[in-house]
């Protein structure tokens, strides 16, 4: 066989693989109660300033640059959700079912099949979060005038793609191991809740905010003071200047921030509680970092954990015994 005909092999066996898999992912309820909760996470982002304006009773500001600075509005939980709706079966759903005997007995490298479920992900995440920026970037036009740096919305787009596919990646390594989609939907929903809670309590009560950079999540919470953010209609007391996640999931919004604000510097505080103190928690300054070293880190680390829990993932699929 030429190598021109095994190469047209290989990219068939992947299409249809990818195929395959599509479809798999379109059939699945799930999916589209993710995409609704969604919806409903990205209405709530956009409307969340008007509800308060009219608590308070204060007129709302425009914001021109509101879409460009939320992201896809989905948050840590968005991006969680979604990487365990595709991908928490995509391999051990194969087993449970019994349908990997014909899908590996086939002539297809088991190599071939990891790369088409992945690519099949990215597939399913690029429409889905797509439609999520486009509604975003309507909604936001409408409430808060004319938007600025739209522009930069596929960097938006595909950031969060990298943020979710760290998740996926975690998830998709149990399920591989373990062969039950209960077992990797588990693990996933107690490392998330479990960093979520003692990611709160390690950066803000703690002040130990360099820990959370290197697992996966929204990380610790810092604030530029060189650059303005819209406050909220509301009496919060908290630092001043934009709010930076410097986490795994806030890499599309801080590299939007850094195109915009090159220079910007981020400051992290640890927020202490005093016992009878009615004017609520003061915040003792710990430390400044600049942003691109920030997003400098964010990328390393979203890079390592997407190759090495793939690479697990790939491995016990290569190693899997099936039986014809």
């Amino acid at each position: 066989m030429t190598k021109k005909a095994t190469r047209s092999t290989l990219l068939s066996s992947f299409l249809a693989v990818v195929r395959y898999e599509l479809l798999w992912n379109i059939r699945k309820k799930k999916l589209y109660g993710v995409i609704t909760i969604a919806f409903v996470l990205v209405t709530l982002t956009l409307f969340l300033r008007v509800i308060l304006s009219n608590i308070e009773n204060q007129p709302l500001s425009a914001n021109p640059n509101f879409a460009a600075d939320t992201g896809t509005g989905l948050g840590t939980f968005g991006f969680f959700l979604f990487a365990l709706v595709v991908v928490m079966n995509s391999i051990s759903g194969e087993f449970e079912s019994g349908t990997i005997v014909p899908l590996l007995t086939k002539p297809v490298s088991r190599t071939t099949v990891f790369l088409g479920k992945i690519f099949a992900a990215f597939v399913t995440l690029l429409a889905a979060y797509t439609v999520l920026l486009v509604y975003l970037a309507l909604g936001s036009s409408v409430i808060y005038g004319p938007q600025n740096n739209l522009h930069l919305l596929p960097i938006v787009l595909f950031g969060s793609i990298a943020s979710t596919f760290v998740w996926m990646s975690i998830i998709l390594a149990v399920g591989a191991l373990s062969k039950s989609s209960m077992v990797a939907a588990l693990v996933g929903i107690g490392l998330w809740l479990g960093l979520a809670i003692v990611g709160a309590v390690v950066g803000a009560v703690l002040g130990q905010t360099w820990v959370l950079a290197y697992f996966p999540g929204s990380g610790a919470a810092g604030y530029a003071p060189n650059i303005n953010s819209t406050p909220l209609p509301i009496n919060v007391t908290i630092p001043a200047g934009l709010q930076v996640s410097t986490g795994t999931d806030g890499i599309a919004t801080n590299l939007v921030t850094y195109i915009l604000h090159p220079s910007a510097e981020v400051n992290f505080y640890k927020m202490e509680f005093m016992i009878g103190s009615r004017g609520g928690p003061t915040y003792t300054f710990l430390n400044t970092e600049t942003l691109s070293s920030i997003i400098t880190r964010e990328s390393i680390t979203i890079a390592a954990y997407i190759l090495v829990f793939s690479f697990i993932a790939w491995l016990a699929l290569k190693r899997a015994q099936v039986a014809e």
